[in-house]
């Protein structure tokens, strides 16, 4: 058995990964004291003789790495973050890809704490007026946390290590995160707040903890901050982009913001430095994560990761499909696909926080591997909702679980409609709403019904969802309205329920389209709803 270790890790882990048997070559590259050029020309010197390859964040393990590792089992990533591996390459290659999530979690936890606790106190301030040798004890009245309200934008792993803290401070914490159920919130004495602008409104400190989607890119902008209290103070420790740097640049200059901690940045390293030299500003270079005692435990983790797979096939904390042969991957494909993308495109048009997801398969497709397709369901979900997690095929299930999601599979006869279809319904806070799918020619994805409405349209984005009265003229003038503010239709599917009077369209438009004109539509009197699906 042999080894590669590309990074540097704890030596604690190489020296168990040394102890298991006398016969295993593990090679640590990490510790060599090369150039990188060099260390990159061992790696692929190494590489094609490796059942496991071990990496940071440093070493890439690229497409066009693994073809020269043809023995590689597995690979292990001592951290969080898996944008350094090709996961399609590894999956297609039944590489299994694991990583440590949670393994640095106290110590951003304990970051985030710091810097409110230094932004209240203004510490960094102080010590640099006294190393200019002033004294000048009136000019930094600060405040307490004890009694303030902390609302965290996430309660993933960190946010929940964060409320723990706080709320031994003396702190009363509140979160949104519409994928938390209520009962998991209140069991760790932490109120839901059903919006972010409810959060910031009620907030005397806003600590993020949210992963980057296109959902949350920017979150923090002029809206969310207009409602914020007066005086309010931001801490970042999550993700650079959650922010929008330039709005949060006016608010602490007019001093709605009384302060901001950021360990991350839209730029890393920042371009723009005026941000970051504000004086009601502290600000860290991405090291929330680095503590000795995270930095230990991940590389130990992972080595025991590993370990565990190469000895007894024990899969932990991995981030790809599990392997497969090369023929149920090839029959399995198409619906993974489609499974992410039902659920991508129905999170986006259900109210949260959501509650149950159901999953049907119809025809042959109930007699493939359901498991994978309903981890790809889930993964499509969570993906487009409010966390902090890193959500893959393999975690989502977990995930799901550990958000109090109740989730139900049904497998059926073959239906009438379509054979091989895939149906997907989510249970809000606002109802319930349903899509069913299918794959196509060339294995183009259709929308087959919503709602038990039968419609037809490409699964593909973006797609205006617009629920109405079935009553005369609803299309000629979504059609018109669309016109007149240039936003041209791909293709117009519209089904109607008999029974009900309803009618639902979908129409797939070449360009987003923007809120105002969304407001426009719902002003039509027979149109309900009107909502944007992004697929991309």
């Amino acid at each position: 058995m042999k080894i590669v270790i590309a990074d540097d890790v704890s030596r604690h882990g190489i020296d168990m990964l040394r102890a298991i048997d006398s016969s295993w070559q593990v090679v640590d590259l990490g510790h060599e004291k090369v150039d990188a050029a060099a260390r990159k020309q061992r790696l692929l010197d190494e590489i094609p003789t490796a059942e496991a390859l071990i990496v940071r964040s440093a070493t890439k393990a690229t497409a066009q790495l693994l073809e020269h590792a043809t023995r590689l089992r597995v690979i292990g990533r001592a951290g969080v973050g898996v944008d350094n591996v090709d996961l399609d390459a590894a999956t297609r290659r039944g590489v299994v890809v694991m990583n440590t999530p949670g393994g640095n979690a106290g110590s951003v936890a304990e970051h985030s704490i710091a810097l409110m606790l230094a932004l209240a106190r203004r510490i960094p301030q102080a010590d640099l007026s006294l190393k200019q040798g002033k004294w000048e004890k009136k000019a930094f009245l600060g405040q307490e946390l004890r009694g303030k309200a902390l609302g965290l934008v996430g309660f993933g792993r960190i946010g929940a290590e964060v409320a723990r803290l706080a709320q031994a401070l003396g702190m009363q914490v509140s979160a949104y995160d519409p994928l938390i159920a209520p009962r998991l919130a209140s069991d760790q004495n932490v109120k839901l707040v059903p919006s972010l602008e409810e959060l910031f409104a009620s907030s005397d400190f806003v600590s993020l903890h949210a992963s980057a989607t296109p959902e949350t890119r920017q979150l923090v902008n002029s809206k969310t901050l207009a409602a914020a209290r007066k005086g309010v103070r931001i801490v970042n420790c999550a993700r650079g982009e959650l922010v929008d740097e330039a709005a949060l640049l006016e608010a602490l200059n007019s001093g709605k913001v009384a302060g901001a901690g950021l360990d991350v940045f839209e730029t890393e390293p920042p371009k723009d430095t005026a941000l970051v030299a504000h004086a009601n500003v502290i600000a860290t270079p991405h090291i929330a994560g680095s503590t000795e005692e995270a930095q230990e435990i991940v590389g130990i983790r992972i080595a025991e990761q590993v370990r565990d797979y190469l000895v007894d096939g024990v899969v932990r904390n991995a981030v790809n499909l599990p392997p497969v042969s090369a023929e149920e991957y090839r029959r399995l494909r198409p619906y993974l696909e489609l499974g992410e993308k039902l659920g991508k495109f129905l999170v986006q048009i259900t109210g949260g926080p959501l509650e149950q997801i159901s999953i049907s398969y119809d025809g042959g497709l109930a007699d493939l591997n359901t498991h994978l397709v309903k981890s790809a369901v889930l993964t499509g979900v969570l993906r487009r909702t409010l966390s902090d997690e890193e959500v893959n095929m393999v975690n989502a299930a977990s995930l799901a679980e550990s958000r109090g999601l109740e989730v139900t599979e049904v497998r059926s006869a073959r239906r009438a409609a379509a054979s091989n279809s895939l149906g997907v319904a989510l249970k809000g806070a606002s109802g319930t709403m349903s899509v069913l799918g299918a794959v196509g020619l060339h294995d183009s994805m259709r929308i087959l019904g919503m709602n038990n409405v039968d419609v037809e349209a490409p699964l593909k984005g973006p797609v205006l969802v617009i629920q109405n009265q079935d009553v005369p003229g609803v299309i000629g003038r979504v059609g018109t309205l669309l016109g007149e503010r240039k936003i041209n239709i791909g293709s117009f599917a519209l089904g109607r329920n008999g029974d009900s009077h309803e009618a639902i369209g979908l129409v797939n438009v070449d360009q987003s389209v923007p809120a105002e004109i969304l407001a426009e539509l719902r002003s039509i009197p027979a149109i309900r709803s009107a909502q944007l699906v992004e697929m991309e």
